[in-house]
């Protein structure tokens, strides 16, 4: 498949999906598990029957590294919906995992030995600067910060936890990626299969969570109903617009599955990253919250890092100086 296609749905499918997940979590901060057990739920089922075919098809990489990878998803996807109990909203939480760029490549640095082009880390450097800007930006909103105790001490410290959250978030996410890129190298690409396995292994640890997770429907069950347009069926919303977000994160995360057999693991990050960005500004402007002018210059600093990184100004004169200048291209660099 080409990874444009890939690339496509996971801004088409992710960037939908925010708008159902924001509803749900504006209303119920604390149904990020039901949101995302509901998700589990559905991969498996279609993996279940198209997929394994029952699972009696034997699957092509080891049940030992899809474990692993699993431990690192779990973890990921239970970090990032505990954060939103932790004064974290929606904004400042897309803004904030956009750091995975940097993130993975800290890390494939690291363990992978890797080395890049002084541009490749000056984009991601531009692009970290420019979702701190917005970082900042979103923090001094009303709806960044919101008091739980009325002791504004109290709630702060509440919120830099949130944010600690965040931060090992991101370094499992990267550490997660890096980890399928390898395991791809020396078993090959199957996208489906990890899709499968990465939802199916998981399903016993939201035992952990069942408490939660019945309140949680409890609460579901109480939204005011809705009537779907040509049906005229009434249901409660909240759990209409589960399903719409269960849907739209099929679309999402099976695209980015794809993309992780099609391209680098950096690169993979890089897809992810904008669309975390795009999503923010779509976010901002469809529930109506301000876009300051420094939010405009984070955009334009993610922007311009974005277009550094894929080269796109790779055809002036004026950069290939400055890349030049800069001491490009080693011989073990790899995008």
């Amino acid at each position: 498949m080409h990874p444009a296609i890939p690339i496509s749905l996971v801004f088409i499918g992710c960037c939908s999906n925010i708008i159902f997940l924001e509803e749900l979590i504006k209303v119920y901060p604390h149904s990020g598990n039901t949101v995302t057990f509901c998700a589990f739920v559905f991969n498996c089922l279609e993996g279940l029957i198209f997929t394994t075919r029952f699972l009696t098809k034997r699957s092509a990489i080891p049940i030992k590294y899809y474990l692993l990878m699993v431990f690192f998803f779990f973890i990921v996807q239970t970090l990032n919906n505990y954060t939103f109990s932790f004064n974290i909203s929606m904004p400042l939480h897309m803004i904030f995992r956009s750091g995975s760029l940097i993130a993975n490549l800290v890390l494939g640095v690291l363990i992978l030995k890797r080395s890049y082009k002084p541009t490749k880390y000056l984009s991601v450097i531009m692009i970290t600067t420019g979702i701190t800007i917005a970082t900042i930006a979103s923090a001094s909103q009303k709806e960044v910060m919101v008091s739980h105790t009325g002791d504004a001490a109290y709630d702060y410290m509440i919120w830099l936890i949130g944010l600690g959250l965040l931060v090992v978030s991101l370094f499992f996410s990267a550490r997660m990626g890096i980890f399928q890129e390898q395991t791809y190298a020396v078993y090959g690409k199957h996208p489906s299969e990890a899709l499968f396995y990465n939802h199916f292994l998981p399903l016993p640890g939201f035992l952990l969570l069942t408490s939660d997770i019945l309140r949680c429907v409890s609460e579901f069950n109480m939204s005011d109903p809705y009537t779907i347009p040509g049906l005229g069926i009434s249901v409660p919303w909240a759990w209409l617009w589960l399903f719409y977000n269960t849907i739209t994160q099929y679309v999402c995360i099976r695209s980015v599955f794809i993309l992780t057999t099609e391209c680098a693991s950096l690169t993979v990050t890089l897809v992810v990253t904008l669309r975390k960005f795009i999503s923010l500004v779509f976010s901002i402007i469809y529930f109506n919250n301000p876009f300051t002018l420094t939010h405009w210059l984070g955009a334009s600093l993610v922007f311009l890092g974005t277009l550094l990184f894929v080269d796109v100004f790779s055809k002036f004169a004026f950069y290939r100086r400055f890349e030049a200048m800069l001491n490009t291209p080693r011989k073990n660099e790899k995008d």
